[in-house]
């Protein structure tokens, strides 16, 4: 199991990531510094989105699962919705949006998604 960044110092090398590769990215939520818990919405910018949340893997290291597998999109309206209630339950939870029109997700974790077909 690998060491974790404090949460901030994580969403800052994100969102950094996202600016440098021409895509917009902001903080929505800030939640606790060290500890704080993470949900990642990439915006496409034609009504669609997707949102990411971490969890563990069997190894115990740290994954992203892309929400649409429970159902969480594509229709940005629908991610919204899951990201207020998210915010909602939890006040140290980091709300980051990425708005870009190719769907990049700039995580460098591995992204569990659906299978193709």
């Amino acid at each position: 199991m690998m060491e974790r960044l404090p949460t901030k110092v994580w969403v800052d090398a994100l969102v950094r990531r996202a600016q440098v590769a021409g895509a917009a990215a902001f903080v929505l939520q800030s939640g606790d510094a060290e500890r704080g818990d993470v949900l990642v919405k990439v915006a496409r910018l034609d009504g669609t989105a997707a949102v990411y949340t971490p969890t563990m893997n069997l190894d115990g290291d740290r994954i992203f699962l892309d929400l649409i597998v429970q159902g969480i999109g594509p229709d940005e309206a629908g991610v919204d919705a899951y990201v207020r209630k998210a915010r909602d339950r939890d006040r140290d939870l980091w709300v980051i949006e990425i708005e870009d029109r190719d769907g990049r997700h700039f995580l460098t974790e591995p992204v569990e998604s659906p299978e193709p077909g």
